[in-house]
């Protein structure tokens, strides 16, 4: 009896000696602030909720904009200040510029090769400029504006013909933005689309797009065994079962594009300019490092990172524009006014619709998709803020918190687009990087320039075409789900009609 008597006595001892040991070790250090306590095992872990973002904006609140944080076995820096965030991704750039091994690079980015998951170095480095010049440069984009223009076209067809079976028709608009976008990402890809005015999607639409779902379900199961790939190493190995799975049906998807294309013949011509045959193109030049397993990697990231993020940025400007009728009336008029009635949109017409670009912008202040970005870690030692961090640190920037920060932003919670007019740039020195949704520093997203394209073009035309109605008197739902990225928790449901005087041209189609 006196030896359980002294065990339970010991218990809370040990408890309050580790947390004040970790608590002064973590002060001796200079590392940056942290919340107390960091409990065994779990370290912070119990502080967070969904969505991550959210819950880490309100921690910084309460303890500073610079964050120390243990998940689990992970050290982690939050970062929601945009003096900090410049400190981190330019100061500190080329530190910061790898990223640490999950599953999701392991298995999705073959082994941590592909150009989301490689660490920064030579390799990286060469995708990076075959992504930049050969394949998403402005003049690789506009050789396939095409492609862009004649999918939106078919969206607006599909739209118009529904509209005229059925006036009273309530439409689903994630599923239709899903659509455009896969056949624009497909066909610039390989040349192939998927979806159709006649016959809806096909096989390998309905097999690519289960793909995508795999994709996702995987990889918001992952969160919880990368903070502890040691102690969970049981689950680990059905989840990594799971993802190998996966893996396998993307490399087998994209591995019979690649077959077919190459035993067609690379041609000439309008076909050669699709980003495959132009990797295909590299490989007969350089066999040994244009293998079908980098040409696979790289495809793989472009059409997963271009789809579904741009997909949830124009559903998330429609719901605001659905919540704001007064600015969805103001870039009609702008459009009929500087692009007229006798036409349809096109991608030339972009850089005249300053509002229709602020429009944009706000939607990417209020709901960047990656509201943390993709992680980044420390090479080596560094400081930011003073704080010294350690090597292996995983950087979170909170994007989010920096864009809806109401020291820098005013009424940042209201949609108000006219606060980018006349700002082509908000990501002055002087104040950090206070807008960056598509990153900023050597890992900014490479398909920046693509997605402004395609997004613009899409709205414009949507705009342009049809008077759009929320189903209900309510404010579209704006809550988001819990994710990597930040979509909505619920498909955007919409009411449209086609305008009259813009049926002469859509019949036309």
């Amino acid at each position: 009896m006196r030896i359980e008597v002294n065990v339970w006595i010991c218990i809370p001892i040990f408890v309050v000696v580790y947390l004040l040991t970790k608590h002064v070790f973590h002060k001796l250090h200079n590392l940056p602030p942290t919340p107390f306590p960091v409990l065994p095992l779990i370290g912070h872990l119990y502080l967070l909720k969904k969505p991550l973002h959210r819950s880490l904006a309100e921690l910084s609140k309460r303890h500073g904009a610079l964050l120390s944080l243990q998940l689990a076995s992970r050290q982690v820096l939050h970062v929601s200040s945009s003096l900090v965030a410049e400190e981190c991704l330019s100061k500190n750039d080329i530190i910061f510029a790898n990223r640490p091994n999950l599953l999701s690079g392991k298995y999705f980015g073959y082994n941590y090769t592909s150009l989301s998951w490689a660490p920064y170095g030579d390799h990286w480095q060469n995708l990076r400029r075959i992504s930049a010049l050969e394949i998403l440069s402005s003049s690789r984009l506009e050789k396939l504006s095409h492609i862009r223009l004649d999918e939106t076209r078919s969206l607006l067809g599909r739209l118009f013909l529904s509209a005229n079976e059925n006036p009273n028709q309530i439409l689903d608009l994630r599923s239709e933005l899903f659509g455009l976008m896969f056949n624009v990402m497909t066909r610039m890809m390989g040349g192939k689309s998927f979806y159709g005015l006649a016959n809806g999607k096909s096989e390998d639409g309905k097999r690519f797009q289960d793909i995508v779902t795999a994709t996702s379900k995987v990889n918001s199961e992952a969160g919880i065994v990368d903070m502890f790939p040691n102690l969970l190493w049981l689950v680990a190995r059905k989840l990594e079962k799971r993802y190998a799975a996966v893996q396998k049906r993307r490399d087998d998807f994209m591995q019979e594009w690649i077959d077919e294309l190459r035993a067609d013949g690379l041609g000439d011509g309008e076909g050669k300019k699709t980003f495959l045959r132009v990797l295909l193109s590299l490989q007969d030049k350089d066999p040994e490092y244009y293998t079908d397993k980098e040409i696979k990697s790289l495809s793989l990231t472009l059409l997963h990172g271009g789809i579904n993020t741009s997909v949830e940025t124009m559903e998330w400007a429609m719901s605001l524009l659905l919540n704001n009728p007064h600015v969805l009336l103001k870039a009609q008029n702008e459009i009929d006014s500087l692009v007229g009635c006798d036409r349809l949109v096109n991608e030339k017409d972009l850089s005249k619709l300053s509002y229709l670009q602020c429009i944009i912008h706000e939607t990417l202040r209020m709901h960047p998709t990656v509201p943390l970005l993709l992680p980044h870690e420390s090479s080596k030692d560094c400081k930011v803020g003073g704080y010294h961090i350690p090597h292996g640190t995983m950087l979170f920037v909170n994007v989010w918190a920096i864009q809806n920060d109401p020291n820098k932003w005013d009424c940042p919670q209201n949609f108000i687009p006219e606060r980018f007019e006349g700002k082509e740039n908000t990501a002055s020195v002087k104040e950090g990087l206070i807008m960056m949704p598509f990153g900023s520093g050597r890992r900014r997203c490479p398909g920046e320039n693509l997605a402004m394209r395609i997004m613009g073009l899409a709205l414009a035309s949507m705009i342009q075409c049809f008077d759009w109605k929320r189903v209900s008197e309510e404010l579209v739902d704006t809550t988001e789900s819990g994710a990597i990225t930040a979509p909505k928790a619920q498909p955007l449901m919409a009411k449209y009609h086609t305008r009259s005087i813009i049926v002469p041209h859509l019949s036309q189609i």
